[in-house]
C-alpha cells in the first residue's frame, strides 16, 4: 500500500512529468486521448477544459479540444482565466481564433476576455491534477483554484480528471476543502469512483 502526502505526491509527479521524454508524453497523450473517445457526450451542452502548462507536461488538452470540434461540434468548450490576486477563474467560450497568451505562472488563457459563460451551465469539467488517488481524491498544484470552481458548479456536473500517471493508493491529508473527482482518465483506462 503506498500512501503519502500532497506536499511528498506533488513533488513526486512533477518530476515524474518532466522526465518524460518527448516520444514518451506524446504516446501518452494520444492513450489518454483515445480513452477519452470512449465517454458518451449525449447530453452535454458545455464542456470545461484547462489549456495545458507546457513546460509543466500536462496533459495535452488541445488534443482533446480538437476531437471535440470535429466529432461533437455542438458542444461549446469553455476555458479559465485565473485572477492570482483574487485566487478566482472566470469561464470563456474558446474560438478556434482565439488568440492564447501565458499569465505570470505560464498558465495559457484567451488573451481577451471573450464571451463569459455562466458556472451553472457547465455539464462537464476536465480538470488538471499531478496525481490522484483509488478514491477519487486530486492533487493540484496547491492554490485551490479548481477546488474553488467545483464547489461553486451544480450538482451532477461531472468531474473529470486527466492524468499521465496511474494512481497512488491513498492521499493522507486530503480535507473538506478538497473536490473530489467522478472519474479520472489515464493512458490505461477510465478510473470511475462512487460516492
Amino acid at each position: 500500500m503506498f500512501k503519502g502526502s500532497k506536499k511528498d505526491y506533488r513533488k513526486l509527479f512533477k518530476a515524474r512529468r518532466l522526465s518524460l521524454t518527448d516520444a514518451v508524453y506524446r504516446t501518452l497523450n494520444e492513450a489518454l486521448l483515445a480513452n477519452f473517445e470512449q465517454i458518451s457526450l449525449a447530453g452535454i451542452h458545455y464542456i470545461h477544459s484547462f489549456l495545458p502548462i507546457p513546460h509543466q507536461k500536462e496533459p495535452d488538452t488541445f488534443l482533446f479540444i480538437d476531437y471535440l470540434r470535429k466529432a461533437w461540434p455542438d458542444i461549446h468548450i469553455v476555458v479559465p482565466k485565473s485572477d492570482l490576486v483574487s485566487g478566482e477563474m472566470t469561464h470563456h467560450v474558446y474560438r478556434e481564433d482565439q488568440e492564447l497568451l501565458s499569465n505570470a505562472w505560464g498558465i495559457i488563457e484567451p488573451a481577451v476576455d471573450t464571451h463569459q459563460v455562466d458556472i451553472a451551465l457547465m455539464d462537464m469539467v476536465l480538470i488538471p491534477l499531478l496525481a490522484f488517488d483509488k478514491k477519487g481524491h486530486r492533487i493540484g498544484y496547491g492554490k485551490g483554484f479548481y477546488d474553488r470552481f467545483l464547489s461553486q458548479c451544480r450538482g451532477g456536473v461531472q468531474k473529470i480528471g486527466l492524468s499521465l500517471f496511474e494512481p497512488v493508493d491513498e492521499i493522507t491529508d486530503t480535507d473538506i476543502h478538497d473536490v473530489p473527482l467522478d472519474c479520472c482518465i489515464t493512458p490505461k483506462q477510465i478510473w470511475t469512483f462512487s460516492r
